[in-house]
């Protein structure tokens, strides 16, 4: 397991490496809602979710 898993709780959180808003890298896990980070910088509490895998879509002629 990674340092980050680790520092997350080990609860298989995505550990993203900065605010998708401010780009602040100072993160710290959330209690609530589950798998939320707080930005130390801009406050905002946010989550980071997989929604899918889209593959290359192939045309038969």
């Amino acid at each position: 397991m990674s340092a980050a898993f680790e520092a997350a709780g080990g609860q298989g959180r995505a550990v993203p490496l900065h605010c998708p808003y401010c780009a602040e890298e100072d993160l710290r896990p959330e209690e609530e809602p589950e798998g939320a980070w707080l930005c130390a910088g801009c406050r905002r509490v946010f989550v980071v979710r997989m929604v899918g895998l889209r593959l290359r879509e192939t045309r038969s002629s």
